[in-house]
């Protein structure tokens, strides 16, 4: 792993590939990558947040925050990852299957709809099917176990 590695969000529905050129990161080491961002398109709910990427886990975990920094939600996506040395980038895949944390601790799946699709064009095959239910099963577990704080604090302890 380099320094400064350019980032990609790689999309399968709709299928696009876009360079976060305006995120920064804020720490990086082999396990993890921490960002902080603005939208990519201006919204009215959220402006702008922080990530962490959980590179062998296969999830991203995004703090929302308004333009006075107050918390919107905690958004987790199911993602995979490339990361190619010669051009020192991470493509991140997203898997579609999201779960987003409300700050008063209700949690919500989301976007299966979109996940059964991909599925059904076959734009995700049965081993991204696997992995992606793996991580999902895994990031839930966390949550209900009452120890989403220990993946909260890898953003917060940073900002």
């Amino acid at each position: 792993m380099m320094e400064n590695p350019s980032l990609y969000r790689k999309r399968i529905i709709p299928d696009e590939c876009i360079l976060l050129k305006d995120d920064e990161i804020i720490y990086i080491n082999e396990r993890i990558i921490v960002t902080s961002w603005k939208t990519l398109h201006q919204k009215n709910e959220f402006d702008h947040g922080y990530s962490c990427y959980f590179l062998q886990e296969g999830y991203k975990v995004s703090r929302f925050l308004r333009s006075d920094n107050t918390l919107v939600y905690w958004y987790c996506d199911i993602i995979d990852y490339q990361y190619n040395e010669e051009e020192n980038s991470y493509i991140f895949r997203d898997l579609l299957a999201d779960v987003i944390v409300m700050p008063d601790g209700f949690v919500k799946v989301v976007d299966l709809d979109e996940f059964e699709q991909a599925l059904e064009s076959e734009s995700l095959t049965g081993m991204d099917v696997r992995r992606a239910l793996r991580s999902l099963s895994k990031l839930l577990n966390i949550i209900y176990d009452g120890h989403f704080e220990s993946l909260t604090r890898e953003i917060t302890m940073r900002i």
